[in-house]
């Protein structure tokens, strides 16, 4: 659902204070709309399937132990929307498998107003979007993992052409996609359509699960 090429943003939240609060920040915002409200999982991706957001704003803490199968049901029914999952706390055990699910980042729900609005433009704009302690468990993750990627991971940014890992090198740096299309002289809608295929060859679900698969390959020099 789209309302004068402003972003439409769903919001998933049984916390009244957080929800209200939210949603009045967006909707004083010029560009974006909240155009569904849901207060537990079920009805978040119903409101999903029903509105078509672009944005999904998704409470960690309504899903509990279910939401990355939440995650993952409205990346399937509903491609087009991005998912920032929101909650009291960024620990790995609950970003990191919101991440891999298909998640398109997270917020604390403490962030500040500006935070909400700055995540929403830049999730529908093909970014991804991280609070400073889910960065940190992210890395931390990443400097755990074996130094010598799995075959399979090998294989897979094998298949990609050189142009194609590109474009991968710079999605796995956060740039959107406007970004990457300045840094290689494309058109934005070159770069869209070879992140669609740099995910399907990969067999990602989102931007942030093909930075950590190039990562894993070695494309980008870790600290």
């Amino acid at each position: 659902m789209e309302q004068d090429n402003r972003i439409t943003v769903g919001i998933a939240d049984d916390e009244r204070s957080t929800h209200v609060g939210v949603r009045d920040v967006l909707q004083r915002t010029e560009d974006v709309v909240v155009v569904g409200e849901a207060r537990d999982g079920a009805a978040a991706v119903e409101l999903a399937r029903r509105c078509r957001p672009r944005v999904l704003l998704l409470d960690a803490d309504v899903l509990g132990s279910g939401g990355p199968a939440a995650i993952r049901l409205v990346r399937r029914d509903v491609p087009t929307t991005k998912i920032i999952m929101l909650g009291a706390s960024a620990t790995s055990d609950v970003t990191v498998p919101a991440l891999r699910a298909g998640a398109a980042g997270f917020l604390r729900k403490s962030a500040l107003p500006d935070d909400f609005v700055r995540a929403v433009r830049s999730v529908a704009a093909g970014g991804v979007t991280l609070c400073p302690t889910a960065t940190r468990n992210l890395i931390d993750q990443l400097l755990a993992a074996e130094t010598e990627p799995p075959q399979r991971v090998y294989e897979r940014v094998g298949t990609l052409t050189e142009r194609e890992r590109e474009v991968l090198i710079h999605v796995a740096r956060g740039m959107t996609n406007a970004a990457i299309a300045r840094a290689l002289w494309m058109s934005n809608s070159s770069v869209k359509a070879y992140v669609s295929r740099i995910l399907i060859k990969l067999r990602c679900d989102s931007r942030l699960l093909a930075a950590l698969m190039a990562h894993d390959a070695g494309l980008i020099n870790r600290p």
